[in-house]
């Protein structure tokens, strides 16, 4: 495991009643209703990963082309999908990332993406542990 040097930044929040409850961040900034998938009124862990890892690869791509200097078109976009699963009765996920940069050609925006995905947090994490696609569309 790599040692941190310099912490940024803690999110802070305080969750109760699981799946079926809220969750308030520390700065009020996040105050949610929970609901399992496809029930009741509010967002659920797998929406809430998909929104926080297509937000931060956004921003390594970011990194990723300034790296390379290439602008990154103002409408990149990134549509997550989560999957809750089952697997041998314990539960997992697996993840989608399907990457809009238009304008960009396909080899420079496969570039971009490659060094997002070495550098993005949200993807490191998850290397090795879940079943993760990256599409370019």
């Amino acid at each position: 495991m790599t040692t941190i040097e310099k912490v940024l930044y803690t999110g802070k929040t305080h969750t109760t009643g699981g799946r079926d409850g809220a969750s308030r961040s520390s700065d009020s900034h996040l105050d949610i209703k929970l609901s399992p998938p496809g029930t009741g009124a509010g967002t659920n862990p797998e929406q809430l990963f998909a929104a926080g890892w297509s937000a931060c690869f956004i921003g390594a791509m970011g990194l990723a082309a300034r790296k390379m200097n290439v602008a990154l078109p103002s409408d990149v976009a990134v549509d997550a999908e989560v999957d809750l699963a089952t697997s041998e009765g314990g539960y997992l996920l697996q993840a989608r990332l399907n990457v809009s940069l238009p304008g960009v050609d396909r080899e420079t925006a496969r570039a971009v993406v490659d060094g997002a995905h070495q550098t993005c947090p949200y993807s490191k994490a998850t290397r090795g542990n879940i079943g993760v696609t990256i599409e370019l569309v």
